[in-house]
């Protein structure tokens, strides 16, 4: 279900791509990592023996658990004077850019992260929601259009430009996206979600029980209308 649940925060940039591109760090000690980050490292040592892409790209994940952006940033572009087209670092730089709210760069980043893929639906699902997330909607729909005209049945762009249509009240449109990529009980409860954050709770509480009734496990739903029976 997370796929499709990209109303709020950055699940879509978390689903949207393969799980190399946020895998954990692996093959490299804290101690290990630390030391390639250490500013106390010799610049000829590091000429003759340069830091693996893989090394960088661990670092700059165990600089973004520390909570060092800055230092992530710098270590996911170095991997990119290796590679310019590495994946795995073009992803989290998008993300971050976008977490801190510098959305020009994360557009920059989302784009080039388009090319680097060549085109793939996917990589536009991260541009659109990135352009939402920017306050850019009509971007945003062009971006998740183009994803679904390379793949009709592509799940993040459908279900974010659907999230956007019932947003904007326009709800027969947002069914009729997300028909052929989602599920009847993910469409109820991405519904159920959009009346809740709405102060529908009726209405919310319907769709949701909709969804339950269409998958019974789906604990999600479950939980959310507990959540409503608790906030009358």
């Amino acid at each position: 279900m997370k796929s499709i649940l990209t109303l709020l925060g950055l699940s879509i940039f978390l689903c949207a791509c393969s799980t190399q591109h946020n895998s954990t760090i692996s093959g490299l000690s804290e101690s290990d990592a630390q030391k390639m980050q250490s500013t106390n490292a010799k610049v000829a040592e590091v000429r003759i023996h340069p830091p693996k892409i893989d090394t960088r790209f661990a670092a700059g994940q165990l600089d973004e658990t520390q909570g060092h952006l800055g230092a992530a940033i710098h270590q996911y572009d170095a991997c990119h004077d290796i590679n310019p087209k590495f994946l795995p670092a073009l992803y989290r730089l998008g993300v971050i850019y976008a977490e801190v709210k510098d959305f020009p760069s994360s557009i920059a980043i989302w784009q080039r992260y388009v090319t680097a893929t060549n085109n793939a639906a996917y990589a536009y699902g991260n541009l659109g929601y990135c352009y939402e997330l920017a306050g850019m909607p009509r971007e945003a729909k062009a971006a998740y259009l183009k994803g679904i005209a390379i793949d009709y049945k592509n799940g993040p762009c459908r279900a974010n430009y659907g999230l956007m249509l019932a947003r904007d009240n326009k709800i027969q449109e947002a069914i009729r996206m997300w028909t052929p990529a989602l599920s009847d009980a993910q469409i109820h409860y991405n519904l159920a979600s959009i009346y809740q954050v709405n102060g529908r709770k009726a209405e919310a509480k319907a769709e949701y029980e909709k969804a339950l009734a269409c998958d019974p496990t789906l604990e999600d739903a479950r939980t959310r209308i507990a959540q409503l029976d608790t906030s009358r």
